[in-house]
């Protein structure tokens, strides 16, 4: 019951509202709603199969791995956490898990190009065969992103979800990390600019985000992260905004490109 999710767990999001307007959006949304609802809210379901959902792209149907996979593709498709304005052009996912985020991004408009950043090869094989279907529209490296540089210890638990820099789980591995300044300097070098920033990493979001230097914050768009605190580096360039579980930096009118002063 409850899709594994626990009692104090539900009752907070009991009260979020971008819960419900996701619950209105699940039948226009999702082909198969019955079948979506059973796995969301029951954890029902045979796993890996198929969650067909409408896009502007027309039906996509990713290829889930357990009911935790269709809370994602929920707060992605249905929640829309991480909306696009519809200029955007070029986006930095990091933390692309099996490619639910990507899937997304790249269904929005067929000028979108995405950088990818996953360190768990289990989830890198399943987020390329996401993908397939968009190849040449993005890029994948298999390294973690975050306030650092060097090797780090990655914590992987069963269902591929959760893992994250740091965590103590039985399944560690030792990956790269990069530091997000060499990877926001990498992409705006080849695209010229970039328009989103999506960070999920499981715990290392707030630090990410501080790390990033003013004069590359001045060059992005938006800045989407996963929080429990959330916070804005720089309120003078960004409007901050949250729902649910996402904080959202925007860019005020007229202040992109402006060139940063020092902090």
């Amino acid at each position: 019951m409850l899709g594994g999710r626990s009692a104090s767990f539900v009752a907070r999001q009991i009260f979020e509202p971008a819960n419900y307007r996701s619950l209105l959006a699940l039948s226009r949304v999702s082909t198969q709603p019955l079948r979506f609802a059973r796995a969301y809210f029951l954890g029902a379901g045979v796993y890996p199969s198929e969650c067909p959902v409408r896009t502007p792209a027309g039906v996509v149907a990713p290829t889930v791995y357990s009911h935790h996979d269709v809370f994602t593709v929920n707060e992605v498709f249905c929640r829309q956490d991480y909306r696009l304005a519809s200029d955007a052009r070029v986006v930095v996912d990091i933390g692309s898990n099996i490619g639910i985020s990507a899937l997304y991004f790249l269904t929005r408009s067929p000028d979108i190009r995405a950088h990818l950043f996953e360190p768990d090869p289990r989830n890198a094989e399943r987020l390329r065969g996401n993908l397939a279907a968009f190849e040449g529209r993005w890029t994948l490296r298999e390294e973690a992103v975050g306030d650092r540089d060097g090797v780090v210890a990655f914590g992987r638990e069963q269902t591929g979800r959760y893992g994250g820099v740091g965590m103590a789980t039985s399944d560690q591995l030792q990956v790269r990390c990069r530091h997000i300044d060499d990877v926001l300097r990498d992409v705006l070098e080849l695209e010229g600019r970039v328009d989103f920033v999506k960070i999920d990493t499981e715990g290392l979001e707030n630090a990410t985000v501080a790390a990033i230097d003013r004069t590359l914050l001045a060059e992005i768009g938006c800045v989407c992260f996963e929080t429990a605190s959330a916070f804005n580096p720089w309120p003078e360039r960004f409007v901050m905004t949250r729902f649910a579980d996402t904080c959202r930096l925007t860019a005020r009118e007229g202040q992109r490109g402006v060139p940063a002063r020092p902090r």
